[in-house]
């Protein structure tokens, strides 16, 4: 028996607890559709997973993308596209890249061990206020060491790129210009990787895509009602709590601030929230379903940036209507026909004091 049969053996035997657990009633789980769409995360975590945690050294890091419009997890995006790298603390790291017209680009450290698990917290963050910006939209910064532009701590072990942009048109999928992301390592103390795979390497790439599934699912996301969720996240149906910072919440924008609740609508029933843009760098909202993954962007109107926005009132407020079936008001957001979703505001590079959105549920025939 090899190191990698037996790390692939505990692939699979992680693969079926996901699937009786957290696609289980453990996790709430029960309708026919809550399994198929928790059944569905779990195969797009695999993807991800491959993509981003499979055959990875931070002796020659990659930046990857995270997410796609076919391969959901943790909150995607419309409007933005991520990539991540793994780094190693005693790494110094040049990046390149252009911002492709983004009009916010920003590079977050975040800390943990390195085996594929959930990050602990947000070690530093560099937005393009931190870094030069040429006319043609490059840029160049380096990571970690001494005098560096973006430091990096002694348990940092990945960097995380987001790139937003504030189309008026919905896009089918996010923009996709050629951002030319590059990483290098130049300097400091990295253990190498094997010259070719070898029985313990590719047994430890299968553990840590095994480590990294159990990571965004049952090591990390409690079962419901077991847990304090954020304070940007509300427990109260159709009811948001005022936007905030994240703090040093893993994975999260550092200079953003976020407000999300739960919307639960009867079927002759639509959540009417009343709004304002703050200034800010960019901002939107977006439906997600109980796995963080956004509804179908590319064939339904399901999220709002203030580019898109219509018939702002003169003091900055206007509606946004979430309804199963379109009713021919402006802002609309489409729940699919779905009676439960989740709603997430996120304002990046706030000023201010943000006003917090107003939702209340009405009757269609009522709008």
């Amino acid at each position: 028996m090899t190191a990698t049969r037996d790390a692939y053996r505990r692939l699979l035997d992680t693969l079926e607890e996901l699937g009786d657990r957290f696609a289980g009633e453990e996790w709430g789980i029960a309708d026919d559709t809550d399994v198929a769409e928790a059944h569905r995360l779990l195969l797009h975590l695999v993807a991800s997973g491959l993509e981003t945690q499979f055959e990875d050294d931070p002796s020659m890091p990659v930046f990857r993308p995270i997410v796609t419009p076919w391969r959901k997890t943790l909150g995607d995006n419309a409007d933005a596209i991520y990539h991540d790298a793994r780094v190693h603390p005693g790494g110094m790291y040049r990046v390149r890249g252009r911002t492709g017209g983004a009009v916010y680009v920003s590079f977050t450290v975040e800390s943990g061990p390195g085996d594929g698990s959930f990050p602990e917290a947000t070690d530093g963050v560099l937005n393009d206020t931190g870094f030069s910006v040429e006319s043609d939209g490059s840029f160049e910064f380096t990571v970690g060491g001494l005098d560096t532009d973006l430091p990096l701590g002694p348990r940092s072990s990945r960097i995380t790129v987001r790139h937003y942009w504030e189309q008026a048109d919905p896009p089918a999928v996010p923009p996709a210009p050629d951002l030319a992301l590059s990483i290098d390592l130049v300097g400091g103390d990295v253990p190498r990787g094997p010259r070719a795979p070898t029985d313990a390497s590719v047994a430890a790439d299968i553990d840590r895509l095994a480590t990294f599934l159990r990571g965004r699912t049952i090591d990390t996301i409690a079962p419901p009602g077991t847990n304090e969720p954020p304070a940007f996240v509300s427990t109260t149906p159709n009811e948001f709590p005022a936007p905030v910072a994240p703090g040093t919440h893993a994975l999260a924008a550092a200079d953003a601030a976020y407000s999300m609740a739960p919307y639960l609508l009867g079927p002759d029933e639509a959540l009417v929230v009343q709004a304002r843009w703050p200034a800010c760098r960019c901002a939107n909202l977006s439906l997600w379903n109980r796995q963080m993954q956004t509804f179908d962007y590319r064939r339904h109107p399901v999220s709002l940036n203030r580019a898109q926005t219509t018939d702002i009132a003169d003091d900055g407020t206007f509606t946004v209507v979430i309804a199963h079936e379109d009713p021919g008001m402006p802002n609309w957001l489409d729940t699919e026909g779905r009676p439960f979703g989740l709603a997430f505001w996120r304002y990046l590079l706030p000023e201010g004091q943000i006003a917090t959105p107003q939702a209340r549920v009405v009757p269609v025939v009522d709008l």
